[in-house]
């Protein structure tokens, strides 16, 4: 299994640009998918960003395309969400999940490991 650890998050002015990282110990990193996550209060889990595991192919939501962008380090077994034009609607806590798949995925039932979250938070 994999352990998932996720830190950068914090306040930001509206329009601001922030880094998350997800450090993963344990099985190699690179046998794994990855997304990215969050959920903000009194709302599901949904889906931000998804990379393959060789980082050729990543998927985003709607709501964040042209504006996030996800990445991975397989050398140093680290995942990243660059966040640019943060808004307050993208305030919630973000999650890096691992997926055994090979693609992708989009559907958070998919990941079975997950890390703690970061707190993200965009004052208008």
């Amino acid at each position: 299994q994999v352990q998932l650890v996720e830190s950068g998050g914090r306040l930001v002015q509206a329009g601001g640009s922030l880094r998350l990282s997800c450090a993963a110990s344990g099985r190699t990193f690179s046998s794994y998918a990855m997304g990215w996550f969050r959920q903000a209060p009194g709302k599901e889990r949904e889906f931000v960003a998804g990379i393959n595991r060789s980082g050729g192919i990543t998927r985003y939501a709607d709501s964040v395309k042209g504006r996030f962008t996800i990445s991975r380090d397989n050398a140093k077994d680290t995942l990243y969400l660059q966040m640019n034009s943060l808004n307050p609607e993208d305030t919630a806590v973000y999650s890096c999940a691992a997926s055994s798949t090979t693609a992708a995925p989009i559907s958070r039932h998919v990941y079975s490991y997950w890390g703690q979250g970061t707190q993200v938070t965009a004052s208008s």
